[in-house]
């Protein structure tokens, strides 16, 4: 199973411009250029409203990451960086996170793998 990004396709700006939804096109061809192996999938609400754009990231035996305020208009590379790291840890556990960038800061929560 490859490593999943799951934005949030419900995650909009003030006047309802569907931000998630339009970031899985940018992010896609981005994962894509970089030979990242991550499956980038929408669901309905992560339930962080009042922060969007949220987002989780999962792997098969990894831990589970949640996060919420990014930006689809900057985050991008930040995001390129957050899964390069997701995918060298192999339990999923990251410990310094300086290539997130600014997304090591919209960090919600992470839960252990099982």
């Amino acid at each position: 199973m490859k490593d999943r990004v799951t934005i949030c396709d419900t995650c909009a700006e003030p006047g309802g411009t569907a931000l998630g939804a339009k970031w899985v096109t940018t992010l896609s061809e981005a994962v894509q250029a970089s030979g990242l192996e991550v499956e980038i999938v929408t669901c309905s609400c992560l339930n962080m409203c009042q922060s969007p754009v949220a987002f989780a990231l999962q792997g098969a035996q990894k831990a589970t990451y949640l996060f919420s305020g990014a930006d689809p208009a900057q985050d991008t590379q930040d995001m390129l960086g957050l899964l390069q790291l997701y995918a060298d840890a192999p339990e999923g556990w990251i410990t310094e996170a300086e290539a997130a960038g600014r997304l090591r800061l919209c960090l919600q929560g992470r839960v252990p793998r099982l």
